[in-house]
């Protein structure tokens, strides 16, 4: 009986191996025989071709290493349940199979499709966020990017600086801010930035608007103290790079900003929004990374553990008989665990009960990251109860918090008597 034949019983099930340009499909049967493999493209028409193929296969589950993309969004709404089997996962897989280790799209797209057929009980169907909670993540992920090809861009730019117009160092707090690179548009080099004089600094920082508390006799005297720049031809030449630097920082700073607004206006729309707005710290920004990378479909993370170990904030063991291993969890979302972790270490400073766990921590001698690790997995247990029961962080409810003040409360009352 050939596998479209098949209406009762177990169905056969497909693997898709995404790539860039195109897919590699393997279709197993029931006893485990490949019945079927081939390759699509990546484009409209090729989606359409996998599709049709995995249903005249008689498929109706698919393996898959993503749970986003255009792949996806085609195998769920032709009405297929797509399961994740995540690259890392997929990776020791393949020893299960014989196979040396080596990457082979083919290859791969089978164990995908067999490991969906032997431990399907193990694996969870892909329950995807709804379309504004993936809106709002691709446009916080693109802002992420966009900062650190600002902060990269920044730091070459420092460098440069150091050889060519150190001066312009340490001039202003940060080298990518407005009035540095307005600066550094009206005075590229070291022959312009010879043409102040404490005065004349004065009446430019005024006509930029400058917001700073330094005087321009004080950022003259900076000028003045600094190593000479490179002058004359060379140091025309190399103000054309030091210019192309701070118009692309320019643009960098310009789309960031309409990000953030984005950002803003999605979070305010967004029915989950007040349950992270409430976080301490948590501001726009932040509260929308953790909003769209926790997600809002509830059965994803049926209890606090299964969010703290895709976030990487709950450690992995290892035991075999009377040895036991505790280390840092490697296999995370590392998109997730940067959204906490970030929130985390900044709650800190507006939330007692947070500073109390961060420095017991320390105290017990953990580094930086391990004390915020810590703090983040307790404040993933109260997000996951105010996000399961959809009730923003109230600090009044928090007991823990309470129980702190008032021992310091009680504790500044004795003192005072």
């Amino acid at each position: 009986m050939s596998l479209t034949e098949m209406s009762t019983g177990p169905r056969p099930t497909g693997g898709v191996d995404w790539a860039w340009d195109n897919h590699a499909v393997a279709v197993v049967g029931p006893d485990g025989v490949v019945g079927e493999r081939f390759a699509v493209e990546h484009t409209a028409a090729g989606l359409r071709i996998l599709v049709r193929r995995l249903f005249a296969a008689g498929v109706e589950d698919v393996a898959i290493e993503r749970g986003d993309g255009p792949v996806i969004e085609a195998l769920r709404q032709a009405g297929l349940t797509v399961y994740v089997i995540p690259p890392q996962q997929l990776k020791n897989l393949r020893s299960r199979y014989g196979s040396a280790g080596n990457k082979d799209d083919r290859f791969d797209a089978f164990v995908l499709a067999d490991t969906l057929r032997t431990d399907r009980a193990r694996l969870r169907p892909l329950e995807p966020d709804t379309e504004q909670t993936v809106t709002l993540r691709m446009t916080c992920r693109a802002r992420k990017d966009l900062v650190a090809h600002r902060v990269a861009l920044a730091n070459q730019l420092r460098a440069h600086l150091q050889l060519v117009f150190p001066g312009a160092v340490g001039l202003f707090k940060d080298i990518d801010s407005a009035i540095s690179l307005a600066f550094l548009t009206r005075f590229p080099h070291q022959q312009a930035a010879d043409w102040l004089s404490p005065k004349r600094f004065g009446a430019w920082l005024r006509a930029a608007r400058y917001s700073g508390h330094k005087t321009g006799a004080a950022l003259h005297a900076h000028l003045a103290a600094a190593p000479p720049g490179t002058g004359g031809a060379d140091g025309a030449a190399r103000a054309t790079i030091t210019t192309a630097m701070v118009t692309a920082l320019s643009a960098l700073r310009t789309q960031i900003r309409a990000l953030e607004a984005q950002i803003a206006e999605q979070l305010e729309l967004h029915p989950d929004a007040p349950i992270f707005t409430n976080l301490p710290r948590a501001g726009c920004v932040r509260a929308a990374r953790l909003l769209s990378e926790i997600g809002d479909c509830r059965t994803r993370f049926p209890t606090a553990s299964s969010l703290h170990c895709l976030a990487g904030v709950a450690p992995s063991t290892r035991q075999s008989g009377k040895v036991e291993i505790i280390s840092f969890r490697w296999g995370a979302d590392k998109q997730l665990r940067d959204a906490v972790c970030d929130f985390a270490g900044d709650s800190r400073r507006a939330n007692p009960w947070a500073a109390k766990l961060y420095n017991d921590a320390i105290a017990r001698g953990k580094d930086h990251p391990h004390a915020t690790r810590i703090l983040a997995r307790a404040w993933l247990d109260i997000i996951w109860r105010c996000w399961q029961d959809h009730a923003p962080y109230d600090r009044a409810k928090h007991r823990a918090l309470q129980t702190l003040l008032a021992a310091e409360n009680d504790t500044a009352a004795n003192q005072a008597a």
